[in-house]
């Protein structure tokens, strides 16, 4: 609709995004966690969202609008209206971490794998040749089970705040449901290639969104459902097993998401051959790899301390003295994470030796 004011929302949200940053050095901020910007900066952060929604709305408006993106649309106002709660702090900390949670956990397992569940459908579209129906029939069946167990999934983080008991009930029930929505995604995408069977030139943005869904099955949908039953987390809320979750489910559901489209998008943009492909999927191995040792390091390491902490009784420090090696396991497929990144950015940003007037056939423009 508007570049000009795509260009100023960007360079607006970046100025925000540094002034916290730059805020938290000299320790200005809120003290929550996630939530920890100035409420100058989170009204700052409402103005760009409104800014951006109406420019992508608008866009979709006037072009053909369809199942996927009306999907995408409903889960971008539904980031930024879950956002607003983080404006409200009541004084009860009871209260405060409730809404704290329709911040933090519905963006991810509300209104986020809404935006994921629409951007691989696009990309099946556009990379396997698949009938649009059948693509919006698979689309229609994730976004119910997505609803139906991400909503009151929200009180698997409802059991130690000091909430009523049955919360412990309905957080275990429905969030061991949130599996399904992403084994959905593991089966469309998969699916949708084998059924296409069409040998498409941007091999390295077809792997990332296969990857995409698998890892962001693993990462939420299996690590989520090791330690969301109460009597479970119960031991392990709060230890590393948290972390190995939450490493593996941000790299699936948000990173490779994004990769994918890069990959995808810039060779359209820059009308060239998707030429560094090979760079991209030798990025795609390593930092997968990387991510998912880190993640089997973490899930030791928290084992570990379930049992010397929880069970033995010993004091924090002295568990974390005894988890020395599995930290170091960490830092080097941390390494190893950070060296995969920069092959993808050069892949992605570096021209090769030569560039076309325009995308190959394959590579139709969005939608």
């Amino acid at each position: 609709h508007s570049p000009k004011l795509a260009v100023l929302q960007f360079w607006l949200f970046l100025f925000g995004a540094a002034a916290a940053v730059v805020g938290y050095l000299f320790r200005i901020h809120e003290g929550r966690e996630f939530l920890e910007q100035p409420l100058w900066i989170k009204l700052a952060i409402v103005v760009v969202a409104l800014m951006f929604l109406y420019n992508i709305s608008m866009t979709i408006l006037k072009g053909r609008k369809t199942a996927i993106t009306s999907v995408l649309l409903l889960g971008l106002w539904g980031i930024a209206v879950f956002f607003l709660f983080s404006l409200y702090n009541p004084s009860n900390l009871i209260l405060d971490k409730m809404f704290w949670w329709w911040v933090v956990h519905l963006w991810v397992e509300g209104v986020w794998e809404l935006v994921m569940a629409s951007v691989l459908a696009f990309l099946m579209i556009k990379m396997t040749g698949v009938d649009r129906e059948v693509v919006e029939k698979w689309l229609y069946v994730i976004i119910a089970l997505t609803l139906f167990t991400g909503i009151l999934g929200t009180g698997h983080h409802y059991y130690w705040i000091g909430t009523p008991g049955y919360w412990q009930w309905i957080g275990s029930i429905f969030s061991a449901l949130e599996v399904f929505p992403f084994f959905s995604m593991v089966i469309f995408t998969f699916y949708m290639v084998w059924k296409g069977g069409r040998n498409h030139p941007n091999k390295a943005a077809l792997l990332w969104s296969l990857g995409c869904s698998a890892f962001a099955f693993f990462g939420a949908g299996v690590w989520g459902f090791m330690h969301t039953l109460a009597p479970i987390n119960y031991y392990t809320h709060g230890t590393q097993i948290t972390a190995a979750h939450g490493h593996l489910a941000f790299y699936g559901a948000y990173v490779m998401l994004n990769i994918a489209m890069f990959t995808y998008a810039m060779p359209n943009i820059l009308k060239r051959e998707p030429y560094n492909q090979v760079l991209n999927m030798w990025g795609f191995w390593i930092t997968s790899g990387g991510v998912a040792f880190m993640t089997f390091a973490l899930t030791f390491a928290g084992v570990v301390q379930v049992h010397l902490q929880r069970v033995m009784g010993m004091n924090f420090m002295e568990v974390q003295e005894q988890l020395g090696l599995f930290y170091w396991m960490r830092l080097g497929a941390g390494v190893a994470t950070l060296l995969g990144v920069i092959m993808i950015v050069w892949s992605l940003a570096v021209p090769g030796s030569r560039k076309t007037a325009a995308s190959q056939a394959g590579l139709a423009a969005a939608e």
